[in-house]
């Protein structure tokens, strides 16, 4: 989470239950809500990288390196 905050645009703006939804504008519009747990499957951390580098329009691997 604070990976997407810091190096991709997105920002906190909201919390729901035990997810917290991040929002970007650059390039489109894109939300997101991520499970607020110290530790996520790796299905969803594969789910969450994948929509990222759709709405970014790069690579996965691109998502993960700052």
């Amino acid at each position: 989470m604070k990976l997407l905050c810091k190096h991709h645009g997105y920002s906190r703006v909201n919390k729901e239950g035990s997810h917290v939804v991040l929002q970007t504008e650059i390039p489109q519009h894109h939300r997101i809500a991520v499970p607020d747990h110290r530790v996520l499957r790796i299905g969803t951390l594969n789910s969450i990288l994948n929509a990222v580098a759709r709405a970014k329009g790069i690579s996965k691997d691109d998502v993960l390196r700052p």
